[in-house]
């Protein structure tokens, strides 16, 4: 009989224990808002406006809506695009807030920086070197949050980013090595005191939203920015609710326009460098002891484009010579980059008619490590060859198998508007984005 009470009291003490949830941190970029699609009769077909939100949120744990930025001359946090944001036509703020009364556990959290902020950038590194500029940034940053409804900051500070690989020729690869040996300018000479002057800000404004009731504090590693140098792991960790880790983007036509390769392998590939890729990003911050459940693993939803030509391989295997930068799809409207749907519009499979151009072939990855990708090659009709590292749900659901099997909190889908929101793939709305939660 004791035996039966005690079971049972260890049942209700199980009932009564909350289940720790996988976080599905679901960015929103703002920009989407105002974009068209070119040569259709439906223009605002690749607009996403708020409402078009509504079918993911059920997803989603937490709404990151960017980007904010920095007035350069009184470092105050401030919105990018005030007729968008806050203007009373549209206030766009109000209106993603506002989802929460429809999905009462939704936390919405305003990002800063984002490399949305393109007027100049130094201002973010000037920001950490005064003591003056943090505390305006705080306050101000706090207080655009708390007027909106936001559930707190998400800083995802636009530090330098690492040099790309370059591909060098013999004499090249000499002249390099010298270099080297006398030792290489680094992209930031003041790194030690900006990794300090970013401490410092986590600490002020944690400070700041602790003085508000149940306000969060977020960080986003972005891609390319190197996390040893500019992240004091112990020093900060304890302060912030989340560390989303973009480990993306580790290849870009921008970066990289001659060599064609994997954007976010989960593991190495062979004879690439050994940290960049996902398992390597990760690693460091669990290392450094970052507890696993803060973690959260960026999930990209769209691809970076190349264009192939006569001198690279007919196999498609990365990495491969490449031109420059894929052309501009009719959505996104950059060269380099697809959203998921415009990759999708462009693979062969039986619906599409014969004789149709551009067909893309997409190559899997069996061994679940490396990613997807898909290409043509350049022909006689010179039609361009075009190369294509992306994700898409298979490859978006192996990444959230991978983040639990590393205990880390959940993902994030960077960002909603390149999924497939309006369903034109398959008929399902955010293909990526359920792929992943599904397979937490």
């Amino acid at each position: 009989m004791k035996f039966l009470i005690a079971f049972a009291a260890l049942l209700a003490v199980a009932a009564s224990t909350p289940v720790s949830q996988s976080k599905v941190i679901c960015y929103y970029d703002s920009k989407s808002y105002v974009r068209e699609f070119e040569g259709c009769i439906y223009p605002a077909q690749a607009r996403m406006l708020p409402l078009d939100l509504d079918p993911a949120l059920s997803f989603c744990t937490h709404l990151v809506y960017g980007y904010a930025g920095v007035q350069p001359d009184t470092y105050k946090a401030i919105s990018l695009n005030e007729n968008l944001d806050v203007d009373r036509n549209h206030a766009n703020y109000r209106a993603i807030t506002g989802f929460k009364s429809k999905y009462p556990g939704l936390k919405v959290l305003l990002s800063i920086g984002g490399d949305a902020d393109k007027e100049d950038e130094q201002k973010y590194n000037l920001l950490l070197e005064s003591p003056q500029a943090r505390t305006a940034f705080v306050n101000s940053g706090v207080l655009l949050a708390e007027q909106h409804g936001f559930d707190g900051i998400d800083l995802a500070w636009q530090f330098a980013r690492i040099k790309p690989k370059k591909i060098r020729g013999t004499f090249g690869s000499i002249w390099h090595g010298i270099k080297k040996a006398f030792g290489t300018t680094p992209v930031d000479d003041k790194e030690a005191e900006h990794r300090e002057g970013f401490t410092a800000l986590v600490r002020e404004m944690k400070a700041a939203l602790n003085l508000k009731p149940n306000m969060q504090l977020a960080i986003t590693v972005l891609p390319n920015v190197n996390a040893t140098v500019y992240y004091d792991v112990p020093a900060i960790i304890n302060l912030v609710d989340i560390v989303n880790v973009d480990a993306f983007d580790y290849y870009t036509p921008s970066r990289n326009p001659k060599e064609a390769d994997y954007t976010a392998p989960t593991y190495k590939p062979q004879n690439r460098n050994d940290h960049l890729n996902v398992d390597s990003a990760i690693n460091y911050w669990l290392s450094a002891g970052a507890p696993s459940n803060k973690i959260v693993l960026g999930i990209a939803t769209y691809g970076r484009t190349w264009t192939l030509d006569s001198d690279s391989e007919i196999s498609g295997v990365p990495p491969l010579h490449a031109n420059e930068a894929g052309e501009a799809g009719p959505y996104t409207k950059t060269e380099g980059i697809l959203s998921y749907p415009e990759i999708c519009a462009k693979l062969i499979n039986p619906n599409h008619q014969k004789g149709m151009r551009p067909h893309l072939r997409k190559v899997t990855d069996p061994s679940k490590r490396f990613g997807t990708y898909a290409f043509r090659l350049p022909d006689d009709s010179g039609e361009g060859g075009l190369w294509v590292s992306y994700e898409d749900p298979d490859t978006a659901g192996q990444k959230a198998q991978y983040a639990k099997s590393k205990g880390l909190g959940g993902v994030s889908i960077v960002d909603l508007s390149m999924d497939d929101f309006r369903g034109l793939c398959t008929g399902d709305k955010y293909p990526i984005l359920r792929a992943a939660k599904y397979r937490l």
